[in-house]
């Protein structure tokens, strides 16, 4: 197994009522965890962002925080945007590490990139499909469905992307609540799944959702949330029936949630 180990100090990240605090302030190493034989290591890097070293190239997924945050991760060979809130996209990062690296993104996040950065950017919007470094890179779309919620993430704006790589099905859901689009998925060997309030969904939807597509692996991400909304990856375990196993990535430092 590959570890990964960072020892630097990186800068403070708030993103509206989230606050990301340094490697430093952090309890262990980010240790990486493999699939696909150990084909796949898995990276998080807290939150939403996380690095996938893959047998297609080095993928970085909503890359935020500061760019010491990825100084010792090989550079990226695709980056993916799944949508413009200050939690998944960062220009100042992208900026920083992004070099000529294509990157993939929805298109509000495409409008917002300066001419140069866009030089080297697809935008694929919800239903959409690419193909990139021998990946087949599907755009599913991420919403709210609570009435009360969808001024956060609006249909047809947002994506989620499941990536399929020799055999192997990642899904990445970026921020949304369950949608028919997410319960219809299948053969998903590792799944992302978000899980916060009031933005996204909470652990029990989160659950439902997991139980009807039934990914191989799913690591709850994104589950710090506001006023009370954070919520809780065991109690989401719990939930998940046999057949899929959670793995439980070390997103955010002892004492940053509740």
């Amino acid at each position: 197994m590959t570890h990964s180990r960072r020892t630097f100090l990186a800068g403070v990240a708030t993103t509206g009522a989230i606050t990301i605090l340094p490697f430093a302030a952090r309890a262990d190493n980010h240790e990486s965890d493999v699939f696909m034989d150990g084909k796949i290591s898995v990276h998080p890097v807290a939150h939403a962002s996380f690095v996938m070293e893959t047998p297609s190239g080095v993928i970085y997924v909503d890359p935020v925080g500061a760019a010491a945050d990825y100084a010792e991760f090989p550079a990226p060979d695709l980056i993916l945007v799944t949508h413009e809130h200050g939690d998944h996209f960062s220009l100042d990062v992208l900026n920083a590490i992004a070099g000529d690296t294509p990157m993939i993104t929805n298109p509000a996040v495409y409008d917002k990139l300066p001419e140069a950065l866009q030089g080297q950017t697809t935008a694929i919007a919800n239903g959409e499909s690419m193909e990139a470094m021998g990946l087949t890179i599907d755009a599913i779309p991420a919403y709210n469905t609570t009435e009360e919620r969808k001024n956060f993430h609006p249909l047809g704006r947002d994506n989620g992307y499941v990536l399929s790589m020799e055999g192997f099905r990642t899904y990445i859901s970026g921020d949304t609540e369950p949608t028919p689009e997410m319960l219809a998925l299948e053969n998903i060997d590792l799944a992302f799944l978000c899980m916060n309030l009031p933005f996204t969904m909470d652990a029990d939807q989160a659950a439902k959702a997991v139980n009807t597509f039934k990914p191989t692996y799913v690591y709850p991400y994104h589950y710090r949330g506001r006023d009370g909304g954070t919520q809780d990856p065991e109690y989401f375990a719990s939930l998940v029936d046999e057949g899929t196993k959670v793995e439980f990535g070390d997103w955010y430092a002892p004492g940053e949630l509740g």
